[in-house]
């Protein structure tokens, strides 16, 4: 897994401040006003910081956005980087700020932050770590794109140093969902993945892969069925989390499909190279398992994440062929490239058989209709029940991860009959990520609360984030981290 750029407490030291390296930040209030790290770099740099501060640029600024001033006079460090942020400000925007100088930061080089007394001085250092990634597992060059490492000056280090540590762990399991979701499908094959999942058992997770031969005797038609035409064979990996007490766990289900193809419902070429993304929903529950197991949640969950890929192959299956689901429902399967909900349903059925969950959430990239709909700033949000579809959406709000909720009814179901069989595993153009929700919903059990979350446009974007660079985004590990810290310990 990617490291983390290292991240130090360390009580401010205003003579440290001319000799410090890399890049430098001090944090200043939009109505101006400097503390005493701030009021020594001033000094340094014979009133730059004041100029600036009194200037248009800085009264233009956003709250949480950062200046960046090169080799300043006085100074050893190349970059002064200077954060426009309230004193007692919201905790979104002490991240952005902290994600918005380790970007502008000079990469191979320390950061160190002059965060003083700031409230939220860990939230700052959080921001910083999220931004300190960039997947390089398959490039040759040694060019550094991150920091180094960060050092944040407070005037309480102990108690910073323990806020964050929770955080660390969350920004571990971020890290995680994007190194998976980065990955290449010709390193992360089934057993690659379901290797990288084993060692979530240092962390004090108990990790179960079922192979093929037993998920066909359990009878996973559907799931089995999509992988017919790869050589990687099918798994169903279970991590299960027991932080808590003697209570059913709460359920986190992925799917993990390392690379679609389409199968026979080959798709078009192009764009065909981003669908080693399409294991995005195993990839956040991988996620958040390492973030609950790092920071020893106080609660009981379990992930399981169905890996398979999609591949178009004398063995592999026909559209119009009908499948057969754990539950016992046959499906006419239509369209081989609506692959992920067979795979969904049969680990949904299962979860629910085995673990008698308190609530259960899949995530999977899904739908490209969802992207239409909410493009690439909202997760489309499925719902069986009112109560944790809102606990999620406050999660997802907290963290500012985009949710939109998405309605449901059985008047979608018309368009999932079929003549042959009890359903058709796609429902046509109109409405195409409601009909997917409402066929998975046929796999959850009436008194189990459930989500879907269609993550197909925030699993990865071609365009930086505030947290993260182009590519794999993390997205969904911070909001349902936050949901079980909430919700489900204690």
């Amino acid at each position: 897994m990617t490291d983390l750029p290292k991240t130090t407490f360390v009580e401010t030291d205003i003579e440290a401040l001319a000799g410090a390296e890399g890049s430098l930040a001090i944090v200043v209030p939009p109505e101006g006003g400097l503390d005493r790290a701030a009021g020594r770099v001033n000094r340094l740099t014979k009133g730059a910081v004041v100029r600036f501060v009194g200037s248009e640029a800085f009264e233009s600024m956003d709250a949480g956005a950062v200046h960046s001033l090169s080799f300043p006079t006085g100074m050893t460090a190349e970059r002064l980087l200077i954060a426009k942020l309230p004193k007692t400000g919201a905790i979104d925007i002490a991240r952005q700020a902290g994600a918005a100088c380790a970007k502008a930061a000079k990469a191979g080089a320390p950061l160190r932050i002059e965060a003083g007394g700031h409230k939220h001085a860990a939230e700052i250092a959080y921001g910083a770590a999220l931004r300190g990634y960039a997947f390089t597992a398959r490039t040759t060059s040694d060019k550094p794109k991150v920091v180094s490492g960060v050092v944040c000056a407070v005037s309480k280090p102990d108690a910073m140093a323990a806020a964050f540590a929770p955080r660390q762990a969350v920004a571990e399991g971020v890290f995680f969902t994007r190194d998976l979701t980065n990955e290449p499908a010709n390193y992360l094959t089934t057993e690659n993945f379901a290797e990288q999942l084993k060692a979530l058992t240092q962390l004090g997770c108990k990790v179960e892969v079922l192979e093929e031969d037993a998920l066909t005797k359990l009878g996973m038609g559907a799931f089995v069925g999509v992988g017919l035409g790869s050589r990687s064979p099918t798994k169903l990996v279970v991590v299960e989390w027991q932080g808590g007490g003697t209570e059913a766990p709460f359920a986190l289900v992925g799917k993990g499909v390392v690379f679609d193809t389409g199968g026979i419902s080959l798709k078009p070429a192009g764009g065909m190279e981003d669908m080693t993304m399409d294991m995005g929903g195993a990839g956040v529950v991988s996620g958040v398992m390492h973030a609950l197991a790092a920071r020893k949640a106080k609660a009981n969950v379990v992930g399981l994440v169905g890996l398979v890929e999609n591949m178009p192959d004398g063995a592999a299956q026909r559209p119009g062929d009908v499948v057969t689901s754990m539950k016992g429902d046959t499906i006419e399967v239509i369209n081989t490239d609506a692959e992920g909900r067979l795979v969904l349903a049969d680990v949904l059925w299962y979860a629910q058989e085995r673990f008698k969950p308190t609530g259960m959430i899949n995530l999977a990239t899904l739908t490209g209709a969802i992207i239409i709909g909410l493009g690439h700033h909202n997760a489309g949000v499925f719902s069986n029940d009112d109560t944790l579809c809102q606990r999620f959406l406050d999660a997802a709000d907290a963290e500012g991860e985009g949710a939109w909720r998405m309605p449901m009814g059985p008047a979608y179901d018309k368009q999932l009959k079929s003549n042959v069989a009890d359903m058709s595993n796609v429902g046509g153009r109109p409405a195409g990520s409601i009909t997917a929700a409402q066929f998975l919903k046929r796999f959850v059990k009436e008194d189990v609360p459930w989500i879907h979350l269609d993550i197909a446009g925030v699993a990865s974007v071609k365009e930086e984030t505030t947290f993260a660079p182009r590519g794999a985004t993390g997205w969904g590990v911070r909001a349902l981290d936050r949901l079980i810290a909430g919700h489900y310990e204690g």
